[in-house]
């Protein structure tokens, strides 16, 4: 495994929502009500962005093309309007110095 940096510490508050394209894996750092979450920004129902899903302050996700619904501190689909598929992955967000990162 090895480290990524993602962004500084600074540039994070609420609302913040950026995606990252690490070799193979793409990802969605985000932060609500003071709360970081590192998944992946695309859907595992139909692989579609993520990047302007709706974020509740409880942690929930919900895909804007098909309305599914993910917790997003451990990735099960709560809600889905179409077959379920499989949970969201979620990342561990790894601190180093003053920056956010990953390991993958």
């Amino acid at each position: 495994m090895q480290y990524y940096g993602l962004e500084k510490l600074m540039h994070l508050s609420d609302g913040y929502r950026k995606v990252f394209k690490i070799d193979a894996h793409e990802l969605m750092l985000t932060q609500i009500d003071g709360q970081r979450f590192l998944i992946e920004a695309r859907c595992p129902h139909r692989g579609l962005s993520l990047e302007h899903a709706s974020i509740s302050v409880s942690g929930q996700l919900q895909c804007p093309h098909h309305h599914y619904q993910f917790n997003l501190h451990d990735g099960r689909l709560e809600a889905h309007s179409e077959e379920p598929c499989r949970s969201l992955r979620v990342y561990n967000i790894v601190y180093e110095g003053n920056e956010v990162g990953v390991m993958l």
